[in-house]
């Protein structure tokens, strides 16, 4: 049986629904420090047995990089040569049921991962954001998300990417088009494949249109519970390369790839409702803003430096977080303003919610879920007090300004006993230590700016 906020699924129903649709194979995922979704194929007879009892899963996802190049022990401990890289144990979440439309007789799930003494595995995303949600649920707080995601697409393959150096790229179209019915009808094969078999693949969208720049998309998927929504928001971005790999593109979610053209975000809406009654916990009739909801801003706010590596997770994060390009530099927040890292949107009862607007779609979600809700349940614990609102965050010169690279925000959050408090020892351990190995392999890189800068004229 799988149990997820107020969803069960038994064994019984799933295996009706995967006989009613005539699937012939399972695919298993579990997704890594980076969001990156690690898995295999089993076969339908495997499967029975895994659903019930459980399954073997290499912890060496943890123990490499985006690339699969090893850590060594200097940075990463939890796994390794010394351990012998030995199985966790995988149990089968049912609640996660999908079934792969571009891919004919074939199921997904999502797993959990758990030790030798069946605890949950400290370090897994998934579940860091489990025990954050585990929480607000025992004060009877039930916290619902929705990811939103800008992301370029290229004409291009695995292939030609390396052939070209990943230089010279070929936008899907080109020119700066914004909301542009023109070129979105002009792919629609693609766009429509993508609408409507993320649909079918329980990763819906609220709404989908061309952003600025050349070849870029924003994608807003419907809100769900915390957990749920992360799933679709990590499931999201392997859905969108897979399904466009079909049409001979290729789709990046760095957060800058480009410094002459806008980063791409990965914003965060969220809200708190109570159990049942429902009702959402940030809503005031009166004042539009609830107290609960001033002091969850406040806790984002005060917990923003030393969490923000859960929200700007790699080098290439803080070329995004530049003055004047629609990204935030400081901890502030606004109503309805663009400019700050929170941006308070008080609305009706249903549609009153705060938005994280640090995060670039280059986010694991399951950590910066994890990181917004800590540090908003934190402030609510707290009762912090809500600073002034800022209309324009960029001529906010006495705001708390963010990390400018993975170091300081790693070194804040290594030594934050907040985070320690809420994420545990073993993750904010691990994370940071992954963090540092990142750092030094792009210490490391000779690049095409140092080469253009230096190698004649110096």
């Amino acid at each position: 049986m799988g149990t997820e906020g107020n969803r069960t699924v038994t064994l019984g129903q799933v295996l009706e629904q995967l006989e009613v649709n005539k699937i012939t194979r399972i695919k298993l995922g579990v997704f890594d420090a980076d969001g990156v979704l690690r898995g295999k194929y089993i076969s339908m007879e495997k499967f029975r047995s895994a659903a019930e009892g459980g399954l073997g899963f290499c912890d060496v996802i943890f123990g490499w990089d985006l690339h699969d190049v090893l850590y060594d022990n200097v940075n990463v401990s939890v796994t390794g040569w010394h351990t012998g890289y030995p199985d966790c144990h995988a149990r089968i979440d049912l609640t996660t049921f999908r079934l792969i439309p571009w891919e004919p007789g074939t199921a997904f799930f999502l797993m959990d991962l758990y030790d030798s003494h069946g605890t949950p595995y400290q370090i897994a995303p998934r579940q860091v954001l489990q025990r954050v949600v585990q929480y607000a649920e025992s004060k009877s707080i039930r916290p619902f998300f929705a990811a939103e995601y800008e992301f370029w697409m290229f004409q291009e393959s695995s292939a030609s990417l390396r052939e070209k150096g990943y230089r010279n790229l070929k936008p899907l179209t080109p020119g700066m088009f914004g909301y542009s019915v023109l070129r979105a009808s002009q792919n629609a094969p693609l766009v429509l494949d993508l609408i409507d078999l993320l649909g079918a693949f329980n990763v819906g969208l609220e709404g989908f249109h061309t952003e600025t720049g050349p070849g870029v998309y924003e994608a807003a998927i419907f809100v769900d519970q915390a957990v749920p929504a992360a799933d679709k928001a990590a499931l999201f971005k392997t859905a969108v390369k897979e399904i466009a790999s079909r049409h001979n593109v290729i789709p990046t979610f760095m957060a800058k790839w480009n410094s002459d053209l806008p980063g791409s975000s990965g914003h965060l809406h969220q809200s708190l409702w109570r159990h049942w009654p429902a009702e959402n916990l940030f809503h005031d009739d009166k004042q539009g803003m609830s107290v609960i909801m001033k002091h969850y801003i406040a806790g984002l706010l005060h917990n923003m430096q030393e969490f923000q590596v859960m929200y700007c997770p790699t080098v290439n994060s803080y070329k995004r977080t530049v003055a004047g390009t629609w990204a935030p530099v400081n901890a502030t927040w606004g109503i309805d303003s663009r400019t700050c890292a929170i941006r308070a949107i008080p609305g009706s009862a249903k549609s009153t919610r705060v938005e994280t607007r640090l995060t670039g779609a280059d986010i694991n979600p399951y950590l910066a879920m994890a990181a917004s809700l800590a540090a908003g349940l934190d402030g609510i614990e707290r009762q912090l007090e809500l600073p002034e609102a800022t209309a324009n965050a960029y001529a906010a010169k006495d705001a708390p300004p963010l990390a400018r690279n993975l170091r300081e925000a790693t070194d804040r959050f290594h030594a934050s006993e907040t985070a320690r408090r809420w994420f545990g020892d073993a993750f904010v351990e691990h994370f940071a230590a992954t963090r540092e190995w990142e750092m030094r392999q792009a210490e490391k890189a000779v690049t095409d700016w140092e080469l253009a800068r230096y190698l004649e004229i110096i």
